[in-house]
């Protein structure tokens, strides 16, 4: 079932709700203006722990039951392995080869293969709406994506704009695509297992130590492989990495983590078609990124998308009931098409057809 917003008792729902993704819309534009002071995995490592503490501090007051068996903890291990340190290392390598926006728009492109993944796994109906809105959303996030030459060579029938073979490979390289996909494909698989993490383990209480395990292999390779990363934060570095840290990690996982738990996977991973969205008004705002029309297009495909996806049994129950209206409707135009005389039966024709019944009946019986 998706999500009942209406019947959430968490106050103001759905802010609640498109929250995490605001955040983490806003959180990649922080990291971005940070990322030239700092080293990649030093600042993936800062966004984890201290975020795993946040959550987990407040969780302990609150008297929410720790995990309890080898089970339990392996679980979240194999979660902070994948959705933690394997998401934000690729995260933040891929950010310092690409723009905030378009690592966004990359990361993004998880929601097809958590669909299918929940499709086979837990049995999650997507339906011809759902399916219609990941369409508009993949075009949606191609438009934002890929470069504007390409779309308009293929628009036009003319690929030589398109550099295929090492070109390719080693233009995502450079520009960071590839790190980023491989972001949103850890973070696709980490949706999924959170659903067999939460049966094991309280889902808070597993976001925050999946942080706390995820971060420390980050930490550990900013030690091996990185030199000098906190020497150059300036203050205002130091307050983008804490928004990033306490907004975009504690407060968005939490969050994101506790409705992935308890409703639908697809409905709930088709609104992160809305952090590109975000990531991209506000690394225009702050960044000085621009958009340009194809790149608006797809803002409007994606906001289509969302709009498909969430409202597809809404829409399927619609559709259905328009066409039983309709069936209603011409049966009724037909009736009222008829005579009087040929929409009642003829009592002599029922006469006439009640003695061949009962010798049928007689026919039965005799021979029974």
């Amino acid at each position: 079932m998706p999500f009942k917003l209406t019947e959430s008792k968490l106050p103001f729902a759905p802010l609640l709700l498109i929250a995490p993704f605001f955040l983490w819309g806003t959180a990649m534009v922080a990291m971005k203006g940070t990322i030239p002071h700092t080293t990649p995995l030093f600042m993936a490592g800062v966004r984890l722990v201290p975020a795993g503490i946040l959550i987990l501090v407040p969780a302990f007051f609150m008297n929410r039951p720790q995990p309890r068996g080898w089970t339990a903890w392996l679980w979240i291990a194999l979660f902070g392995l994948v959705d933690g340190a394997l998401f934000q290392g690729f995260l933040a390598e891929g950010l310092v080869r690409t723009e905030a926006g378009l690592g966004s728009v990359m990361i993004d492109s998880q929601p097809i293969a958590v669909a299918l993944m929940a499709r086979v796994l837990f049995g999650e109906i997507v339906g011809l709406w759902g399916w219609l809105g990941l369409g508009f959303g993949v075009v949606g996030i191609s438009l934002l994506g890929l470069p504007k030459a390409w779309i308009l060579g293929l628009l036009q029938g003319d690929t030589s704009a398109i550099e295929f073979g090492e070109d390719v490979v080693q233009q995502l390289f450079q520009n960071g695509q590839w790190l980023m996909l491989l972001a949103a494909l850890s973070m696709a698989v980490g949706t999924i297992l959170v659903r067999y993490v939460s049966r094991h383990a309280d889902p808070v209480i597993a976001t925050g130590w999946h942080m706390i395990l995820g971060g420390v292999p980050l930490f550990v390779g900013s030690a091996v492989w990185e030199t000098q990363p906190f020497v150059h934060l300036t203050t205002s570095d130091w307050l983008a990495l804490s928004y990033s840290t306490i907004f975009g990690s504690a407060i968005a996982y939490g969050l994101f983590f506790y409705f992935a738990a308890r409703g639908n996977l697809t409905s709930l991973i088709s609104l992160t078609f809305l952090t590109p969205v975000f990531a991209l008004l506000f690394g225009n705002l702050f960044l000085g990124e621009v958009l340009n029309s194809v790149q608006w297009i797809g803002v409007g495909l994606t906001l289509i998308s969302i709009y498909l996806i969430n409202q597809r049994e809404h829409l399927l129950q619609r559709f259905k009931q328009d066409q039983s209206t309709e069936r209603q409707g011409s049966k009724s135009s037909n009736l009222n098409g008829l005579k009087p005389s040929e929409m009642e039966p003829d009592p002599r024709s029922m006469a006439q057809t009640q003695p061949i019944t009962l010798e049928v009946e007689s026919e039965f019986s005799s021979r029974s």
